[in-house]
């Protein structure tokens, strides 16, 4: 059995408003919505846990169902961190083979590139999707430039992330000690990649945007009418 976790958590406060930014609508459907749907249309996933703020867990099962997202199984309330929100999605499954991690605001990853890196972790034990770096990217040193750093071999790291159960929990058991150590985990492989595990990079598309502020609503709404008009 292969479990998605959600993570919805944020209190999204750099997109403004009085809700959270998973819960703004695009095309009249919750952002969170519209991920959640993608991994409802994976073959690959059996069920999914969604991690959100604590006040907003009450009745989302119930919504859930109302746009036919059968795979849900739990919903679980969310931690100070990003990471710790995965960590109790995590706690809460009890038997998988792959666990998926995704980021409940990146609503356009499609169900193909989740196959994909389900897969990919069925047979290495860890994969992640990612895209090419477009951009020429420097190193700064305080406000001076040192130099261009070389691009081909760089990866814009997107979700989800896929890993092994036993993989992942081992990874997990040294979130703790690392956030007290003043270590930032920005994601899962981060934790892996600190295990010594080989991670597998999955090509994805750039259209599979972190929706966080409002440019990235606004492109996400013109995303949204492309995807209808070629459905």
């Amino acid at each position: 059995m292969n479990v998605a976790i959600v993570v919805a958590a944020g209190s999204g406060t750099r997109l403004g408003g009085n809700r959270p930014k998973q819960f703004l609508e695009l095309g009249g459907i919750p952002i969170i919505i519209h991920a959640l749907r993608q991994f409802e249309r994976c073959p690959g996933i059996n069920e999914i846990v969604t991690v959100l703020p604590a006040e907003e867990t009450a009745g989302f099962s119930s919504q859930a169902k109302k746009f036919g997202l059968r795979k849900l199984s739990l919903v679980v309330a969310g931690g100070q961190t990003r990471a710790q929100s995965v960590q109790r999605g995590l706690a809460a499954i009890t038997e998988a083979e792959i666990v998926a991690v995704h980021d409940g605001v990146r609503p356009f990853v499609t169900p193909a590139e989740i196959e994909r890196v389900v897969q990919a972790a069925r047979t290495s034990g860890a994969a992640v999707l990612v895209a090419p770096v477009a951009d020429t990217i420097k190193e700064v040193t305080g406000n001076r430039i040192v130099r261009t750093v070389p691009r081909n071999n760089l990866r814009r790291a997107l979700t989800p992330q896929c890993f092994r159960f036993e993989i992942l929990k081992r990874a997990y058991e040294a979130l703790d000690q690392t956030e007290a150590d003043g270590i930032e985990v920005t994601d899962e492989s981060f934790l892996v990649e600190r295990l010594g595990v080989e991670i597998v990079a999955v090509e994805g598309s750039a259209r599979n945007i972190k929706i966080t502020r409002e440019e990235d609503l606004a492109l996400a709404e013109t995303l949204l009418k492309s995807v209808v008009r070629g459905q």
